[in-house]
C-alpha cells in the first residue's frame, strides 16, 4: 500500500523504521512542527521528522491538521492508508476522509483501557500487572475506534514508563506492519472495542509528578516510576526542588515520619505513609545528578528538615 505515516516522538521511530523496511511505500511523513529545545532554545525537528528526512521521505509539518495547504497536499499524495504513532494532534474529519482505508493508530494500551495521551504512565501509576498495544481505526472521538490487533506485555516491578514504552514501541512496530499487511490483503477486519473497562489516561503534568510522602511506599514507588523520564518526579527540600531517581522499598528499615531522611552507611532512607524507601540518584536544583547519599552528606540540615 501507499502510506503516509504520522508520528512525532522517539517512541514512534521504531514503527517508522519497520514500515520503511516493509513492502509498503512510505510516500510522506506527517509530524509536529519543529520545537525549541536545549539551552539555546533553537528550533529542532522531531525524532520522526529527522528519521524521515534521513530516509529521503517528504516531511509535512502542519501547524494544524485542518490547514487547507496540508489537506490539499495529502490529497495530492493520495495515500491508501495512514498509520499513526503518537502524532500528538487531533485529526479532523476532512483529514480522516482522505485515505480510502483510513487512519490506523498504534496505541500503547489494551483498549478500551487507558485511552488518551499517557497510557503507559497510567498503567504503572495504577499498578497494572499487564499492558500492551493495540492497532485501531481512528475516529473523531478519543481512541474509540474498532480494533485490528493487540499484543500484551508484562509490567515488571522495576519498570519506569521509559523502560516499558521502549519495549512496547519495538514490539508494536511489528504489530503495525502486520496490520498494514492484513488491511492490504483484505483478511483483517476491525472489531468494535468492548463497552466495559473504559479508562482514561490524561497527560501527567509536572505538578502531578510531585511526590506526596504521606502516601504509601507503594504509591511513591509507582509515581516515581510512572513519571520517569517525563515529566520527571520531584520533591522539595529546604524550599529547593530536588529531582528524584528510582527508589527501593525498604520495609526492613523501621519507621520514619513522611519525608524524614535517615542516612545509613550505604543508602539514604526517606519516610512515607507506610514504610521507608531508599532513594537512588537525585538532582538538586542547579546542580548535577548525584547519588542520594552523596547529596545528603553535603547538606546542612536539622531533624525538622523534610522532603515535602
Amino acid at each position: 500500500m501507499r502510506l503516509v505515516f504520522a508520528g512525532t516522538p522517539t517512541a514512534a521511530v521504531p514503527a517508522l523504521e519497520a514500515l520503511l523496511a516493509s513492502r509498503h511505500e512510505i510516500a510522506a511523513v506527517v509530524t509536529r512542527p519543529d520545537a525549541p529545545a536545549g539551552r539555546g532554545r533553537h528550533l529542532v525537528a522531531s525524532p520522526v521528522g529527522l528519521r524521515a528526512a534521513d530516509a529521503g521521505v517528504e516531511v509535512l509539518k502542519p501547524a494544524k491538521a485542518r490547514d487547507p495547504e496540508f489537506l490539499d497536499r495529502l490529497r495530492a499524495i493520495a495515500p491508501d492508508c495512514c498509520p499513526v504513532v503518537a502524532y500528538g494532534a487531533l485529526l479532523p474529519r476532512a483529514a480522516l476522509d482522505i485515505p480510502p482505508r483510513g487512519w490506523v493508530n498504534l496505541h500503547f494500551s489494551l483498549l478500551p483501557a487507558w485511552r488518551g495521551a499517557a497510557p503507559v504512565q497510567h498503567a504503572i501509576l495504577h499498578g497494572d500487572d499487564v499492558t500492551g498495544a493495540a492497532t485501531f481505526e481512528i475516529e473523531e472521538d478519543l481512541d474509540t475506534g474498532p480494533i485490528y490487533g493487540v499484543l500484551t506485555e508484562p509490567i515488571l516491578p522495576e519498570d519506569t514508563s521509559g523502560d516499558l514504552l521502549d519495549r512496547l514501541a519495538h514490539a508494536g512496530s511489528k504489530l503495525l506492519v502486520d496490520t498494514m499487511d492484513g488491511i492490504e490483503s483484505g483478511l483483517l477486519e476491525p472489531r468494535p472495542q468492548p463497552t466495559e473497562g473504559v479508562s482514561y489516561a490524561a497527560k501527567l503534568t509536572p505538578e502531578d509528578a510531585r511526590v506526596d510522602w504521606t502516601a504509601s511506599a507503594m504509591r511513591v514507588d509507582r509515581l516515581i516510576r510512572a513519571c520517569t523520564p517525563a515529566p520527571g518526579p520531584w520533591s522539595t527540600f529546604q524550599d529547593e526542588r530536588v529531582k528524584l531517581g528510582r527508589v527501593r522499598p525498604a520495609p526492613e528499615a523501621g519507621e520514619l515520619a513522611p519525608g524524614e531522611l535517615l542516612a545509613s552507611k550505604h543508602e539514604l532512607l526517606v519516610g512515607t505513609g507506610t514504610h521507608p524507601v531508599a532513594l537512588g540518584d537525585v538532582r538538586p536544583q542547579a546542580k548535577r545528578q548525584m547519588s542520594a547519599l552523596d547529596w545528603a552528606r553535603g547538606l546542612r540540615r536539622s531533624e525538622q528538615d523534610r522532603l515535602v
